[in-house]
């Protein structure tokens, strides 16, 4: 079985032809990191025209790598949500008509779902149910994943999330864009104790996630401490709410996960993934999380989550919408702030 996957939801443009054995034999993807730079982060209008124009060569790429002809996929999946709804459709869009024209279903892929699957493209010997970590520029959860389509959300965050934090806080210092890596090289030189930054709601009896109010502190020390220590104390503050949360959420499971999983943008980032593999060490469970180039935004992840679906017997029609919005969890209690979102 082979899958086509199309990635369009934020500013990378993929992709990639994924088999059920998890053989990735074509991944093509091309960011926008040069046209969204002088804004400081990315344009909702100008992602979208750049999917557009670099969509159907990438396509056109990726099969040619794999030595295949659209014939030979047995399904196109495309990413039909959440992300910037331009981009969105631009993929799905592409998606169905190609599953159109060559008489192949379509699997209206969730991006958060390729994501928390992702790791079980790299690791063939996770298996359900495992507690993720989902950390991105758009989401930070904690999810029981206890099968294809069944997430059971254990929390979100109230407001933003921690990659939007790293971005943010880039944008602050003038470190460049995009803006997670910049801050880890920053980090990397800096003191991560020596400036004093809050640490939202941990300990809090209350399971979520809250970085608003770390972004904003970070800007009040802008000019008071070198770029490096904001920076790497940054980092810290964010890294001991992720693991808070995280025990947290281990404390209150009443089934024993397979492993504590990362995925998300932000688990590229080196200190969240130590710190994760620590905790998982000190809880006698596996740590599982996907290589670096996984952990962005990318089609290899969405093909094989179609992959999953597929096998499951779950495709989609033709009319399915996209949606700026679609929490895998949908039966989650709203809860307050940014997170009724979620």
């Amino acid at each position: 079985m082979i899958i086509l996957g199309i990635e369009s939801s934020c500013d990378e443009t993929a992709a990639a032809l994924v088999t059920a054995d998890r053989q990735v034999l074509a991944h093509r993807l091309l960011g926008q990191e040069a046209a969204h730079a002088p804004f400081g982060g990315v344009v909702p209008e100008i992602a979208a025209r750049a999917h557009v124009e670099a969509l159907e060569p990438l396509i056109v790429a990726a099969l040619a790598d794999a030595g295949l002809k659209l014939a030979d996929v047995d399904a196109i999946a495309a990413t039909a949500g959440p992300g910037l709804i331009g981009g969105v459709m631009v993929g799905l869009v592409t998606g169905k008509a190609l599953a159109h024209a060559a008489g192949k279903p379509l699997i209206a892929v969730n991006h958060l779902e390729g994501h928390a699957l992702s790791p079980r493209l790299s690791d063939p010997d996770l298996a359900f149910p495992y507690l993720l970590l989902l950390v991105s520029g758009g989401h930070c959860q904690l999810l029981l994943v206890e099968g294809v389509g069944a997430y059971r959300r254990l929390a979100t965050t109230i407001d933003d999330a921690a990659g939007e934090a790293f971005d943010k806080t880039a944008k602050i210092l003038g470190l460049g864009f995009p803006g997670g890596p910049a801050v880890e090289r920053a980090a990397a030189l800096g003191n991560p104790k020596a400036v004093p930054l809050p640490r939202p709601l941990k300990g809090s009896a209350e399971p979520h996630f809250s970085f608003a109010g770390l972004k904003s502190a970070v800007a009040r020390v802008v000019g008071d401490y070198p770029p490096e220590d904001i920076a790497a104390s940054f980092q810290a503050a964010v890294v001991d709410c992720l693991i808070d949360r995280t025990t947290r959420a281990l404390n209150g499971l009443t089934v024993t996960p397979t492993a504590l999983v990362v995925a998300g943008g932000v688990a590229a980032n080196g200190a969240v993934r130590g710190a994760l593999q620590t905790l998982a060490a000190t809880r006698g469970l596996r740590f599982v999380a996907p290589p670096l180039w996984l952990c962005t935004d990318n089609a290899a992840m969405i093909a094989w989550a179609g992959a999953e679906r597929f096998a499951a017997g779950l495709t989609d029609p033709l009319d399915t919408a996209a949606r700026p919005r679609w929490p895998l969890d949908p039966a989650a209690e709203a809860v307050r702030g940014a997170g009724v979102k979620a």
